[in-house]
């Protein structure tokens, strides 16, 4: 927040102004800046690790619907939550859905086009548009192989 106190998340409160000018930076939530790029390498490394550990697989629990669909493109597959991604994915695409009414533009996050895009998805999802919190998605990947569910087929960063 301005003054320097927590969001926890936005649990308990959110700095829209922070979110709105992060929105239009072209970030997704939960970003303050640009990713570096190297998370791919990131993973390699940690699976050596995992590997030389005598363990075959290990676990993620994404925090924002985009970190969910990222980890998908990295090979990671649901423990839990694979269903809930795919409703989500039904009630963007269907253009008759009670849900789409809710792209209203509202909000900020709220516009029509954010159900084409994966960080627009993202921002809508942050922004309360399910009327529930993302959450209890988890994720796991083995070592050296690739599930790659979509549960966005084809969706655009």
């Amino acid at each position: 927040m301005p003054d320097g106190t927590r969001t926890n998340f936005r649990v308990f409160k959110r700095n829209v102004v922070a979110e709105v000018a992060a929105l239009q930076a072209g970030l997704a939530p939960g970003q303050i800046r640009r990713g570096l790029r190297v998370l791919r390498d990131i993973l390699a490394a940690f699976e050596i690790i995992i590997w030389e550990r005598g363990h075959d697989m290990y676990y993620i629990e994404p925090l924002f619907y985009h970190n969910a669909i990222i980890f998908e493109r990295y090979g990671f597959t649901y423990q839990q939550g694979q269903r809930w991604m795919e409703s989500i994915n039904t009630r963007f695409s269907d253009n008759s859905s009670p849900f789409i009414a809710r792209l209203d533009g509202s909000t900020p996050f709220r516009t029509l086009q954010a159900a084409q895009s994966v960080r627009g998805r993202s921002w809508a999802i942050h922004d309360g548009i399910l009327g529930e919190p993302f959450t209890d998605v988890h994720m796991y990947k083995r070592v050296g192989k690739n599930a790659a569910p979509e549960t966005f087929p084809g969706g655009v960063w």
